[in-house]
């Protein structure tokens, strides 16, 4: 089996705020399989649509379980604004996955066979920190990329006060 390195102690070579976006389903009736498939398929749809397009601003993501009924995606977003652009443009796949759930929910269509969520937040540098030990690159790290934990600060203390240079030349304008 293929292992990805790993680098000993590293974290999340970060600049700036980061935009994250929590988004997932919960399969309410398991029998119900012709409701919760097409959802779950749908979100792979996006993925792909994403990765065929770096543009559009996903920089990675993580595919997670909660229980065996909640299935969720963390998304690592280059801005909110390419966030909502993708979520807003006609052309792409979650806006047309949207206006049918709007639709039958409008008809009152919806069973509550599956349940759906997100959570979006954008988070100021200087608010987060990562640390990861013996890990190939994972979460924040996979999507910003990986660098040795010298080079932020070896406490989570240094590492929430670190500031990137791009941050530091706005704050001096």
């Amino acid at each position: 089996m293929f292992t990805k390195q790993v680098l000993g102690r590293t974290t999340a070579d970060t600049e700036g705020d980061v935009v994250v976006l929590l988004i997932g389903m919960r399969v309410n009736h398991f029998w119900a399989v012709h409701q919760w498939l097409p959802v779950m398929m749908a979100m792979f749809r996006m993925l792909g649509e994403l990765a065929r397009n770096h543009d559009r601003g996903l920089l990675g993501h993580v595919m997670l379980t909660a229980s065996p009924r909640t299935y969720y995606v963390v998304q690592y977003w280059e801005s909110k604004e390419k966030l909502y652009a993708y979520a807003h443009s006609p052309e792409m796949f979650h806006h047309r996955a949207w206006a049918i759930v709007n639709r039958k929910e409008r008809a009152g269509k919806t069973r509550g066979h599956v349940g759906l969520w997100h959570e979006a937040y954008v988070v100021p540098e200087g608010s987060y920190e990562a640390i990861y030990l013996d890990m190939p690159a994972f979460g924040l790290a996979r999507a910003h990329g990986q660098v040795p934990v010298e080079r932020r600060g070896r406490s989570a203390k240094d590492r929430f006060a670190h500031r990137s240079g791009r941050k530091a030349a706005e704050g001096t304008k």
